[in-house]
């Protein structure tokens, strides 16, 4: 059997501002399925460490084998762990989302690309190495041909019975610091748990390349024994970090009975579409632990909403989080400000739209073509480069493509609706009244930039 090493090259930023800081599941879950199958294995999760540090980490694992884990924005620490790595090991292995769909950019560095999920094929890439065998034949994984041309193998099917993973190996993991970094940050630490892998909607913004529009859920008692061996860990709260929790009212309820059932007394969240929740549901959330639930509203507009696919309408987001806010749950929201194919009276149509909900936490963010998206097709002619976090002390987003609104407009948008919403916050009852002043001079020079 193979020494495994599995890497996360997630390096935080001195200016990280992100709410959303969690123990990496997907290399975990690899780790927990490479372990079953009898091999010795290390997860490097970088997010706490300084480059140097991770680097002579990695090296002195010695492993026979590396998977290196990448998406959108960790694609430059990627390729700079495989060039390091190099003539170190047997085995230089990409997988994640940005491999997954577009292996052809790893090639060069790493022997083989692992493209959707990963648990099995992992298994059966260091299986076909140490038998020597073709490694191009292995389902579900992309190799280079003699020329530098990439070649791909069987596709693997999504894995039928999630409950037979095993757990993700979260022993591995830098629990301590997760937890010390999200008590100083949040006053609580959080980890995640996943109860269902994919989503058949078909948002155009939406990278979903590794679990497809599979939608797959898990028993009810296996996500809660999973929670309680989070919880054990030290963790105060769970977020589920399915692509939609929600996706079955019914569903839900049930892993709210098992919650209950068991007497287990702990704070959740998770993401949510407004088709699926209401009132009675929230209420039940509510009653079993639930404290936030986040909606990708996106838009205030229809006519965007219809551009985004997403599938829903304005009147119907502002029910779902009228809902949830009248059942005692915070709500966050996230939308996206300057789409393709929006108008100056969309984007302000979004921002008086979200300035207008009770919501507790608000995302909004510039568009990213990310690849993998219907978005990256209608846009690939314009794309600029790859999302890249500016660490400036005014937000960490950056324009990736040739867009109608400059970046400088973009972030004025954004800036305007996080500071409608810290007046809301902030003021109370005097709250919309101060937004409705401050509408007419920001809308009027919104509409002069360019």
């Amino acid at each position: 059997m193979s020494s495994v090493l599995l890497v996360y090259p997630f390096f935080r930023r001195s200016l990280d501002r992100s709410r959303f800081r969690f123990p990496p599941l997907g290399p975990a879950y690899v780790a927990a399925s490479l372990r079953r199958a009898g091999h010795q294995v290390r997860l490097l999760d970088c997010t706490f460490l300084s480059r140097e540090r991770a680097r002579r980490q990695a090296l002195a694992a010695r492993a026979d084998a590396v998977g290196v884990y990448c998406m959108a924005t960790m694609r430059d620490d990627a390729l700079w762990f495989a060039r390091q790595l190099r003539g170190r090991c047997d085995l230089l292995v990409a997988g994640g989302p940005l491999p997954t769909c577009e292996p052809e950019t790893f090639l060069a560095d790493f022997d083989v690309v692992v493209r959707g999920e990963g648990e099995q094929t992992m298994v059966d890439v260091l299986a076909a190495h140490a038998a020597g065998a073709d490694l191009g034949a292995v389902p579900g994984v992309v190799t280079a041909a003699d020329g530098g041309a990439a070649v791909a193998g069987p596709p693997r099917p999504f894995a039928p019975d999630l409950d037979a993973l095993p757990f993700p190996a979260r022993d591995l993991l830098p629990n301590a610091a997760y937890i010390s970094h999200g008590r100083r940050r949040y006053g609580y630490a959080v980890t995640t748990v996943m109860s269902s892998r994919g989503c058949p909607f078909a948002c155009e913004f939406c990278s979903n390349v590794v679990f497809g529009s599979s939608y797959r859920e898990r028993s009810p008692t296996s996500v809660v024994d999973e929670v309680e061996q989070a919880l054990a860990l030290g963790y105060d709260r769970i977020s589920f970090s399915d692509d939609v929790f929600t996706m079955r009212p019914e569903r839900v309820v049930a892993v709210c009975d098992e919650i209950e059932g068991r007497d287990l007394r702990f704070a959740w969240e998770c993401l949510a579409r407004v088709d699926g929740i209401d009132r009675p549901t929230a209420e039940r959330m509510r009653r079993a632990g639930c404290r936030t639930v986040f909606f990708g509203l996106e838009s205030g507009s229809d006519e965007i909403l219809r551009v985004m696919r997403k599938g829903i309408t304005a009147a119907q987001a502002r029910e779902a989080v009228w809902a949830a806010h009248g059942a005692g749950l915070e709500v966050g929201a996230f939308f996206i400000l300057c789409y393709p194919g929006e108008t100056d009276d969309t984007v302000l149509e979004t921002l008086s739209f979200a300035a207008s909900l009770p919501v507790d936490y608000l995302g909004l963010s510039m568009p990213y073509p990310l690849p993998g998206t219907r978005l990256r097709e209608r846009m690939e002619s314009r794309v600029t480069g790859e999302s890249r976090p500016d660490g400036s002390l005014v937000m960490n987003q950056q324009l990736t493509y040739t867009s109608e609104f400059s970046a400088a407009k973009m972030r004025f948008a954004i800036l305007t609706g996080k500071g409608q919403f810290v007046l809301r916050r902030r003021l109370g009852r005097y709250g919309p009244a101060a937004v409705r002043l401050t509408q007419a001079p920001t809308e009027a020079l919104f509409r002069r930039l360019r």
